[in-house]
């Protein structure tokens, strides 16, 4: 896939839709291409947030440990931003992401994550849009569970 493919897949993410394409060229360029197969780790819950991965194609299955085991939080897609709490926060890993299907990622370093966002701060917006959004699916799944433990 060459740098116009890739910048062209990044304009589709809402995150990056107002972000100039020399930008994005620049952010496709900078970051790593990764490739994953069913099964494998993306990162795991509590290692260090140094990247965030944007999916350009295929599912990955978001787990948290529990005393009972993994349990599966979510699924996110092609166009998804994964890891961006642990790197805003600068907290470790929250979760473990695993491929579900064959995975096309970028993986973009929290430096050039940083700088993105500085510069193009309705980026900044679109980030706390997805984060807000993650949080309100978060609280319906933590109220449905207590009313099924009621």
């Amino acid at each position: 896939m060459s740098i116009e493919q890739e910048v062209e897949i990044l304009r589709n993410i809402p995150l990056f839709a107002n972000v100039e394409p020399a930008k994005l060229k620049l952010m496709a360029f900078a970051s790593e291409r990764m490739m994953f197969k069913p099964g494998q780790v993306l990162c795991s819950q509590g290692d260090p947030g140094d990247a965030a991965f944007i999916l350009i194609d295929g599912q990955a299955n978001v787990e948290v440990n529990t005393p009972d085991g993994p349990l599966t939080v979510a699924t996110m897609q092609r166009n998804d931003i994964i890891g961006e709490i642990a790197i805003l926060c600068d907290v470790p890993r929250t979760a473990t992401v695993v491929a579900e299907s064959e995975l096309v990622t970028l993986k973009v370093t929290k430096d050039l994550f940083f700088r993105m966002v500085t510069d193009f701060p309705e980026m900044g917006v679109e980030v706390m849009r997805v984060l807000a959004h993650r949080l309100e699916a978060m609280n319906a799944q933590l109220l449905a569970a207590r009313a099924g433990n009621a």
